[in-house]
Parts: structure tokens; C-alpha cells; sequence
């Protein structure tokens, strides 16, 4: 079904990855392609209740954008080669599903911008991270500038932007962009753990907790939107199971309604 990446459901976790070893897992036109199809499915399959993206082989999650692909654009060109990038990205970022990026290795330019594009990260401790655009003359071009902010602060974000340098996975971690840092083999294993968890919660709260903190932006507009989607939760099924379920000293037993 897919020319460039890897997709399987397992315990309704939908593992994606980028499936271009000989190419450190580059992102061309059809890895942005199928990887918007992908999500897509995440979306719509009811089956699935969680994904995870990562690379394959041991070297690379993504090492950047194919670059071959740059050559010749014009400005225009170039504008819409970031919306379409910027497209894809957002859908990621705004799944009512929780998505992971599990890092394994190099994470450079547009494979750094699409791990910040998940919900969160955990990363192996060979793993590598950085957005070297400037050296090509460029800036980050898939939403790099305002996630990396988000998760790093302004400092930090320039300094990464403007540099070009590449840190460690113990550095990333400590700037925030990683939540934990584990050996390789045991990267795909506590990915799955943590879903696991996830995926024992509500599935109609969670997509709220998405929103909500997608939606935080230092106004009132995201506190009005957390009063919202609290209400939202008091009209579901899942939220009278869950109080009885703690009132009865039971397990709930959550199924999205």
C-alpha cells in the first residue's frame, strides 16, 4: 500500500515509519504523500486509538528533507512546499488520537520539525536533533520556528535556529523537546507502554486534552476553551462511567461517547 513507509496496528497502536534506510529516512514528496494518508487512517479507523512515527534502521529517525527536491524552486515553489508541509504537520499536531514520535537516531531539519509536530517524544540515547536549514541558506520551513519556541522557549530557539548545531538526546531532553531518553532497544517497548496507558483513558477526554493544550497561548482564549471542553465532557458517557467507576471502587470502563 505505501512505497515509503511502514504501517501496522498492534493493540490498536498505529506504528508508522519512515522507510527510506538508504536515504537516512529523508522526507521526499511521496514519504509527505503517503505519510498525510497514514494519518488519515489514524484518523478514521476506529480500531486505532494511538500511533507511533519513527525510522527505520538504527541510524536515523528522519535526517532532513531530500534536498534534491529544493533545487530549482522558485519563491512560490517554495511558499507552497512549506504549506503542504505545514499541512500535513498541523494534522498531526491536532489528532484527537495521541501520536508519538519514538526518535532513533538522526532527527535534523524537517525530520526535528516532524517529531515536534507530535504530541510528545521519546527518544533513544544515540538519537541527534537539530534544524541546520541556516546552512543552506534557508530557515525551517514545516513549523519548526514556532514549535521549537513552544517547547525550548525563545532563547534556546535561537540559538538552535540560527547555529545550525546538533544536540544530544540527553540536551534535547533537558530543553524540553524530549520527555524521556532510553536505550534503543527499549525505545519502541516504552512508546507502547506509555500508549498503553493512553489508551486506557477516555478517548473523548483525551482529544479535549489535545485541543486544549493546542490552544494555549498565554490569553484568555485558552482558558475559555478548557471551560468549554470541560462542560463538553459532562454530556458524555465516558465521564458517568468513570465517577461511578471511582465511586464503586472499580475499574471504568471507557468506550468514546
Amino acid at each position: 500500500m505505501y512505497e515509503t513507509l511502514l504501517v501496522e496496528v498492534e493493540q490498536h497502536i498505529c506504528i508508522i515509519t519512515i522507510n527510506r534506510p538508504d536515504k537516512l529516512n529523508a522526507i521526499n514528496k511521496t514519504v509527505m504523500e503517503e505519510l498525510s494518508k497514514a494519518i488519515d487512517e489514524v484518523y478514521n479507523n476506529t480500531n486505532i486509538k494511538s500511533a507511533i512515527i519513527t525510522g527505520s534502521g538504527g541510524k536515523a529517525f528522519v535526517a532532513g528533507a531530500d534536498i534534491t527536491e529544493f533545487q530549482g524552486l522558485s519563491k512560490e515553489q517554495g511558499m507552497a512546499l512549506a504549506k503542504k508541509g505545514h499541512d500535513i504537520f498541523f494534522k498531526i499536531e491536532n489528532a484527537p488520537k495521541p501520536i508519538v514520535a519514538a526518535v532513533n537516531g538522526f532527527a535534523l531539519g524537517g525530520g526535528c520539525e516532524l517529531a515536534l509536530s507530535c504530541h510528545f517524544m521519546i527518544a533513544s540515547d544515540n538519537a541527534k536533533f537539530g534544524q541546520p536549514e541556516v546552512n543552506l541558506g534557508l530557515i525551517p520551513g514545516y513549523g519548526g520556528t514556532q514549535r521549537l519556541v513552544q517547547v525550548a522557549g525563545k532563547g534556546r530557539a535561537m540559538e538552535l535556529l540560527m547555529s545550525g548545531k546538533m544536540i544530544t538526546a540527553k540536551e534535547a531532553q533537558s530543553y524540553g523537546l524530549v520527555n524521556e531518553v532510553v536505550t534503543p532497544e527499549a525505545l519502541l517497548p516504552k512508546v507502547k507502554e506509555i500508549l498503553q496507558t493512553i489508551q486506557s483513558k477516555a478517548p473523548i477526554a483525551i482529544a479535549n486534552i489535545i485541543e486544549c493544550i493546542n490552544n494555549f497561548d498565554h490569553t484568555q482564549k485558552g482558558y475559555d476553551l478548557e471551560v468549554q471542553k470541560f462542560g463538553e465532557c459532562f454530556a458524555t458517557e465516558d465521564m458517568q462511567e468513570g465517577a461511578a467507576a471511582f465511586l464503586e471502587k472499580r475499574k471504568p470502563v471507557f468506550k468514546g461517547k
